[in-house]
């Protein structure tokens, strides 16, 4: 699957349009994120040894990370051969520090007051229609859709995987690193094995691909342009994907698009990270 290919198709440029054209919420008075672009390496690119490779995976963890809180507004289209296209809007809330991440459905009225809140490596989902919550797993399509949690939380990749070096490989005019990441033992996640490639000038990750046990291919997501947003706490910068586009290879034609927007990084209230709080915004 080529990077380049399927970011300039037309349907995918008229499907972030219309996205774009969704969004009319401003920056709470803050600067906006800076765009990052993605270009191609200006020397030829040299292979990672096993060191170079755990430096690559730490470094894709650390930029996502904040030491203090986090905000963003997502817009999430669902695509199914079958269904009428369905778009949704939510608010991403994380709290690195504690590895707390809270996604608070908020449009279409079918799912406002919905959500999930991951708190003690335990994910729940709340229904305000019945009042109820449920324990999920890694592998819950967040709202219905192609997503998975890992999609809005910060990435742990140094943490749950161990990483292998498969050489370079050319995503359109751009190098990037492939690797393949393995999970490690006793670990909780969406899909034992990964492929990521890795563009050698950003650092970025422009494509990721994730196999179940058995090695069939599950989902294929691509990043081709990161955001990044100056952050008081961590005395640096985080970085966050513009938009993801997620292809379900099982189904094939159904398929997910997150765009993020309104990146905020100022400390959120204490209690935020509850359910009675998820709760009472649904009354």
């Amino acid at each position: 699957m080529n990077l380049e290919i399927l970011c300039r198709s037309g349907r995918v440029r008229a499907l972030a349009a219309m996205m774009a054209a969704l969004v009319s919420h401003a920056a709470h008075g803050q600067e906006p994120p800076k765009e990052a672009e993605e270009k191609p390496a200006e020397a030829p690119a040299k292979p990672l040894d096993a060191a170079g490779v755990k430096a690559v995976i730490k470094q894709i963890d650390d930029r996502q990370k904040n030491s203090g809180d986090y905000k963003t507004l997502v817009y999430i289209e669902r695509k199914e051969k079958t269904k009428n296209d369905v778009v949704m809007e939510a608010v991403v809330y994380r709290r690195d520090a504690d590895d707390k991440l809270m996604i608070l459905f908020t449009q279409p009225k079918s799912e406002r007051g919905k959500g999930y809140l991951r708190i003690e490596r335990n994910l729940w989902m709340y229904d305000p229609g019945t009042g109820k919550w449920e324990r999920r797993t890694e592998r819950e399509r967040i709202g219905g859709t192609d997503s998975r949690r890992a999609d809005f939380d910060e990435s742990r990749l140094a943490e749950e995987f161990d990483a292998t070096y498969e050489g370079i490989e050319t995503l359109g005019k751009i190098s990037a690193h492939k690797l393949t990441l393995t999970v490690k033992k006793g670990v909780d996640v969406a899909y034992p094995k990964i492929m990521l490639w890795c563009n050698i000038v950003s650092g970025n990750v422009l494509k990721r691909q994730e196999f179940a046990a058995s090695g069939k291919l599950m989902r294929t997501n691509l990043t081709p342009k990161w955001a990044k947003r100056y952050s008081e706490s961590k005395k640096g910068d985080v970085w966050t994907p513009k938009t993801i586009y997620i292809y379900d290879e099982v189904e094939k034609g159904n398929s997910t698009v997150i765009v993020l927007k309104d990146m905020d990084l100022r400390p959120l209230q204490p209690n935020l990270f509850t359910k009675a709080w998820l709760e009472s915004q649904s009354r």
